[in-house]
């Protein structure tokens, strides 16, 4: 089988192409300023594609497990298994790298926040008057900028999600047709077996009988049973091999 049919190489295509946009949306994410309204929703959409490539990798290494109990009987080899286990790693390093930085720069907005949350509850006298610096227009450049940023956001976070459930259906699909061509061979398997008790049986059948024949020949009878079949062997052979 080509690596263009092997279901590996086509999910592993496209969990590859999940883990490059996880690796983009995460150097996005570095570059907001921590603490915005931005960061806490690509912070969510980073955990989530994180678990669901993190689920995509599982089912790929369950069904290596299962290739690995036959490795023959799906035309691969030790070497192959192995490389394939290798990406699986490989893959979840990268995940989880990605999965311990965002959790760990959430952990520091959260205390971050609680700080803030502590100097809100100081009495007045004792808070920066940061009124001078800010005039209303200012105020109201900064909502509609913002509310713009967080418009474009969530258009994007729609169209990633798109782009996830469509490959999700796609590995859901390319599993079903696995699951459906192991049934097509264990059916066949059967079938061949059934095959086979049926051919032994009768291979049984004629080797009584010969058994019968021969008994009731006797020796004489035996020798030209035996004269006979060689005659018409060496007939066969001429037949096939000088004709």
């Amino acid at each position: 089988m080509s690596k263009a049919q092997d279901p590996f190489y086509i999910v592993k295509e496209e969990i590859q192409d999940s883990i490059d946009k996880l690796q983009a949306s995460f150097h996005q994410w570095e570059r907001v300023p921590p603490g915005t309204g931005e960061q806490v929703n690509l912070t969510k959409d980073l955990l989530a594609n994180c678990e669901s490539i993190e689920w995509q990798v599982d089912e790929l290494d369950k069904a290596i497990s299962v290739a690995s109990r036959d490795p023959s009987w799906y035309g691969i080899n030790e070497v192959e298994l192995e490389s394939r286990r290798r990406w699986t790693t490989n893959a979840r390093i990268q995940v989880a790298d990605v999965k311990k930085a965002v959790v760990a720069g959430k952990e520091n907005d959260n205390s971050a926040s609680a700080i803030r949350r502590e100097l809100m509850r100081l009495p007045n006298s004792q808070q920066p008057d940061i009124s001078d610096h800010y005039s209303a227009k200012d105020n109201d450049d900064f909502i509609a900028s913002e509310s713009d940023r967080q418009m474009l956001l969530i258009k994007q976070q729609d169209e990633e999600l798109d782009e996830l459930s469509a490959s999700v259906q796609r590995i859901g699909g390319v599993g079903l047709t696995i699951h459906e061509e192991l049934i097509a061979q264990e059916k066949i398997l059967d079938e061949l077996g059934t095959e086979m008790d049926s051919t032994k049986n009768r291979l049984d059948f004629v080797q009584k009988k010969m058994a019968i024949v021969m008994k009731k020949a006797g020796a004489k009878g035996q020798i030209m049973i035996i004269i006979f079949l060689l005659v018409l062997f060496i007939i066969l052979f001429i037949l096939v091999f000088f004709t």
